[in-house]
């Protein structure tokens, strides 16, 4: 058992903050103990059990408990764990003092025929303005290059610019939405590899993606969504105008200040909770 001065700081240091804002990325050395992933595996179990017509990849807000009116039925543990003051503290690092949770997505891709996510930039997808957006993205199995882990262009991010997507009408894949060939460069694509609890952070322009899961073990991935508050959730917009794969409905998302104040003052905080 690790001494309670071995276990990472739940913040990320100068030299994590230095590697997020120049590459897009980074795995922190912080991550949740084991116990703490054994139970939020147990809930991905009874979230996949609930949504049985629902595949494992598409387990959008998954954090509204019950019907969440998108097409899931919804976990509070993952809403418990959006909120973990640890990994708010692990995003104030980059978006500042002021914390806005407005989205969970659970990327489960099963042995064998786990789905492709094409290679696509977040922002393409997402309707705050500015465009502004950390993910937590947390492992809860081993995410390897064998089972489909996630992949990420380096740097990607730093000219702030969306590139063009391209609908494919296809039904393997978690979104259905793929980044125009000749946009970015794939040889300088890097693995992120994390063991259970470990977690990556990256910015909402960095493009990234993962391959199928074809091997014989389950991935699992929590996608966090944070924005900082000085940005405003336009719940009138809809950025991929439904063409996603994924049916979302940002008109009535829940919105979470988790941290600071709404600087904007245009954040809607009483839509769509109960």
């Amino acid at each position: 058992m690790e001494s309670a001065t071995n276990v990472p700081p739940a913040r990320l240091s100068p030299v994590e903050i230095e590697q997020y804002h120049r590459e897009g990325w980074v795995v922190p050395a912080f991550r949740l103990p084991d116990v703490e992933v054994a139970a939020m595996r147990d809930a991905l179990d009874a979230l996949i059990r609930a949504n049985p017509g629902v595949r494992p990849e598409k387990l959008v807000s998954a954090h509204v408990a019950g019907d969440n009116g998108e097409g899931v039925r919804g976990d509070a543990r993952f809403l418990e764990l959006a909120r973990d003051p640890r990994i708010v503290e692990l995003v104030s690092g980059v978006l500042g003092d002021d914390i806005v949770l407005w989205g969970c997505h659970v990327f489960c891709k099963p042995a064998g025929d786990g789905y492709e996510t094409p290679w696509h930039q977040d922002g393409h997808y997402w309707p705050m303005r500015p465009l502004a957006n950390c993910t937590v993205w947390v492992a809860l199995e081993e995410s390897k290059v064998d089972n489909g882990c996630l992949r990420v262009i380096p740097g990607s991010q730093r000219p702030r610019a969306l590139y063009d997507h391209l609908h494919e009408d296809r039904t393997d894949l978690t979104l259905n939405q793929r980044m125009a060939e000749g946009t970015f460069d794939e040889s300088l694509a890097v693995d992120v590899e994390l063991e259970p609890g470990e977690m990556s952070l990256h910015d909402v322009y960095m493009i990234h993606g993962a391959r199928p899961n074809t091997s014989s073990r389950r991935r699992t991935g929590v996608a966090l969504r944070y924005m900082p508050a000085t940005s405003v959730f336009r719940r009138d917009l809809r950025p991929a105008d439904g063409k996603t794969g994924v049916a979302v409905d940002f008109a009535r998302r829940p919105l979470w200040l988790l941290r600071g104040v709404d600087r904007s003052g245009q954040n809607d905080f009483s839509v769509g909770h109960r």
